[in-house]
């Protein structure tokens, strides 16, 4: 199989932006959130004939600046105008999409090239199974971003989508819902043709699509075909790519500026004066420099936003370190287990600021506070009122404690005798069976002590 040098990867993400209004006229752009269809229209996002757009949409424009600069782009200082882009698909109701000329050039994120920066408006949702259409997402505003083909790899491209996709959440100016990203992956092996997939709709998606599409080109190599320039769709169900349709060239869409609105052109007051928020690489910063917290936990913690924030409201009355190591170690291990954000599970702040007073205060052990966030995690129980109801209060008294540890010396006799010839696990092992036979509840600190001085260890 050939070195994955030879492959070229490049990306066009689309994302929605957060405005209330769609790009060219006032109907809401909740889309995800109706059921029923062709509710949020009106002659302007239908392409009724005679029908105007409205003024652009200033929030929209603003956002896609916003993101641009994030992304390290210079943004263009000469018109910008607003194009239609030609091409007749039953989601296309005028028979063009308007889309602007970029905003914003030659960026960079994780040592990735990023093209352009624009803005479009959405299409509608055709179903090709019944022949209907949706137009509530018709219109809606989009930023596209184009990187350059320096993707080498799958798993690059899944990195780099995450981190986009982070820094977009950052940016607090996009929808952030599942399901409403799409990406348009190009490929290309050995300097051969460019390959589109077209519509992948999550960072799985278009790993999985392109790992299939490597192996698809690399056969047909070995078989001395010819990989054809194409726009192919990704089955998820099966896990393949599809062909569609020859690839368009610029040509074919036949750009024209849209008569129907004025260009666009952006002074570099409004641009400098334009805030930029916080980003994943400054607030990782803050959370060392502020908060002391270990770099590479702070590092693990900002690369999802609301997990962050989460930590700094846990923080308030807690040692951040040790929220820290929770969240890295405990809180992680849960949610990567289920394969969720934490903003879909039932843990809030008031939860984990009290799962960890009841550790740090020493009234549960660790033990039983991994145990419970197992149960919180989905349940949104107090752990407080789990622990006074269910009787799971740390064990620290010193008598039970030592008949457990001279009940499990007398079960164990080939692990005392290992550990009084040397094996130092022996005892790891014994200590084990004490905190087995107590549920997880024995103060640790007590059972080391009083197992320690059993096999002659201690005072």
């Amino acid at each position: 199989m050939a070195d994955d040098l030879d492959v070229k990867i490049g990306l066009e993400i689309h994302v929605p932006l957060k405005t209330s209004r769609k790009l060219f006229c006032d109907c809401p752009t909740n889309y995800y959130e109706v059921d029923q269809p062709n509710i949020n229209t009106c002659p302007v996002c239908t392409g009724m004939p005679g029908s105007k757009p409205y003024p652009l949409n200033e929030l929209a424009v603003e956002s896609a600046v916003l993101i641009s600069r994030l992304l390290e782009c210079k943004i263009v200082e000469e018109n910008i105008y607003l194009k239609r882009k030609h091409y007749d698909y039953p989601d296309l109701p005028s028979g063009y999409q308007r889309t602007s000329e970029p905003l914003g050039v030659d960026g960079v994120l994780e040592d990735v090239g990023v093209w352009e920066a624009h803005i479009e408006e959405d299409p509608g949702r055709y179903d090709p199974k019944t022949g209907r259409v949706d137009y509530n997402r018709s219109g809606v505003p989009l930023i596209e971003i184009v990187t350059a083909p320096e993707m080498t790899s799958p798993e690059q491209v899944r990195a780099f989508m995450r981190i986009l996709l982070g820094l977009l959440r950052y940016s607090g100016r996009i929808v952030d819902v599942g399901g409403v990203l799409r990406a348009d992956v190009n490929i290309s092996i050995k300097g051969g043709a460019k390959v589109e997939i077209k519509n992948v709709n999550s960072v799985h998606g278009a790993f999985k699509a392109l790992k299939y599409e490597i192996i698809r080109q690399k056969n047909m190599m070995r078989r001395g075909a010819q990989v054809t320039q194409e726009t192919r769709g990704f089955d998820e169900s099966n896990q393949i790519t599809v062909s569609q349709r020859v690839k368009e060239t610029a040509a074919d869409y036949r750009y024209i500026p849209d008569p129907d609105i004025p260009p666009q052109r952006f002074m570099r007051e409004y641009v400098d004066n334009l805030p930029l928020p916080e980003t994943p690489s400054t607030r990782r910063k803050r959370l060392v420099e502020e908060y002391g917290v270990r770099l590479d936990f702070a590092k693990t913690i900002v690369s999802d936003k609301d997990l962050v924030d989460l930590f700094e409201q846990v923080s308030d009355d807690l040692d951040p370190n040790y929220v820290a190591a929770w969240f890295v170690r405990e809180v992680l291990s849960q949610l990567n287990y289920r394969s969720v954000d934490v903003r879909q599970t039932k843990l809030d702040a008031d939860i984990l600021k009290n799962l960890l007073a009841l550790i740090s205060e020493n009234k549960i052990t660790e033990e039983t506070g991994r145990k419970l966030l197992e149960r919180v995690i989905d349940s949104g129980e107090d752990p407080k009122g789990i622990v006074e109801s269910e009787g799971l209060s740390q064990i620290s008294d010193e008598k039970l404690l030592a008949e457990t540890v001279s009940q499990v010396l007398e079960e164990n006799p080939k692990a005392v005798s290992d550990y009084r010839s040397g094996e130092k696990k022996a005892y790891n092992f014994l200590a084990g069976q004490v905190m087995r036979k107590m549920a997880g509840r024995a103060d640790i600190k007590i059972v080391s002590k009083t197992l320690s001085k059993k096999l002659g260890d201690g005072p």
